[in-house]
């Protein structure tokens, strides 16, 4: 990418580009190969994503009621841009509550190894190894942050419902024309809170999720750019996934395709926004790589010694009269005892 900064007219602005936060918290994805990562977690998403839905609507459905579930419903297609009409949701969330404690766990376990691989990918970004610990025990904190984070979800998506009926409210209480102005600002409210709710979402999933514990900036940065970035998303997105979805080419995969399309570029987006919270400033990756380079080179100062030392241990011994060359004198006598 240098030779950009060589150009005429954008040389400058591509150098300027590249020194900002952004394209070094690109420069961390590539370098931690992003484009794999975002495949592993859309495989293990989309093998996770039907099992915690009935998980959550058949918890739903046994805390709160059907009335809860159908609102359940309708926030779970509203996620789905484009092809929510055709995965059928209605009949998955109908069915949730016939779900036995045996499928329960079932479906509980595949929720934990999502949890898992989930924080795998996350703490690759942050260059992080797995911790080493009691398997047992991983699992049980792998459970409690999948409960921790269907609690959350729940409360975002009741905050969201909220707020949603409040605005309408109060729009209908003030006779606003829905096609007019006062419905385009409507609309913008109403996105407002879904960035809102996507938002506290977001500071669950880049914190605890992984394990790790970013600068408080640099957290509300990423979590508002992710909420967003994945509202955007929905909007620009949802014509094209629906075209995907309904192509004669792909017939009866054309859902899944779509499906699978759509958790990618969730993925991926999540994933910027976990390096952005991992890159630090300018000065301090300066700072850590001036301190790395003072450690190298003690340790290399420190190892000279002892290398030295261990040659001259190695060395052998010899006396002088072994190195020594014969004198002169010594040669005179050897030659008249010959004589």
């Amino acid at each position: 990418m240098d030779w950009l900064k060589k150009l005429p007219g954008i040389g400058p602005l591509v150098e300027r580009l590249m020194t900002t936060h952004a394209w070094r918290s690109y420069e961390r994805l590539d370098r931690v190969k992003w484009t794999r990562l975002a495949a592993a977690m859309t495989f293990i998403s989309f093998l996770a994503l039907f099992p915690l839905l009935t998980l959550g609507a058949a918890v739903v459905a046994a805390t709160f009621g059907e009335g809860r579930q159908q609102q359940l419903e309708d926030k779970i297609t509203d996620q789905v841009p484009g092809i929510a009409d055709q995965l059928d949701v209605g009949g998955l969330v109908d069915n949730a509550g016939t779900v036995g404690i045996i499928a329960g766990a079932f479906l509980l376990f595949t929720g934990i190894g999502w949890v898992g691989e989930m924080r795998g990918c996350l703490r690759a970004v942050w260059e992080k190894p797995d911790p080493e610990e009691n398997p047992v025990l991983s699992k049980a904190r792998d459970a409690g942050v999948l409960l921790g984070f269907g609690g959350a979800v729940l409360v975002t998506l009741a905050a969201s419902t909220v707020a949603s009926a409040l605005v309408g409210g109060f729009a209908d209480q003030l006779g606003i024309d829905r096609n007019g102005w006062g419905g385009a600002l409507l609309r913008v409210a109403a996105f407002a809170i879904a960035v809102l709710a996507d938002f506290l979402l977001l500071l669950y999933v880049l914190t605890l999720l992984p394990g790790v514990h970013p600068p408080r900036h640099r957290l509300m940065v990423a979590a508002l750019l992710g909420a967003a970035g994945f509202e955007l998303l929905k909007l620009l997105l949802s014509g094209y996934m629906q075209g995907i979805a309904s192509r004669s080419m792909y017939g009866a995969f054309g859902v899944p395709i779509a499906l699978l399309l759509w958790i990618n570029f969730t993925a991926k987006l999540l994933l910027y926004c976990a390096s952005w919270t991992a890159t630090g400033s300018k000065e301090e990756e300066l700072g850590e790589g001036t301190e790395e380079a003072e450690q190298e080179g003690g340790s290399a100062r420190e190892e000279a010694p002892r290398k030295g030392r261990g040659e001259l241990r190695d060395k052998p011994q010899t006396t002088g009269s072994e190195d020594a060359p014969p004198s002169q004198a010594d040669a005179f006598l050897g030659a008249q005892g010959t004589a």
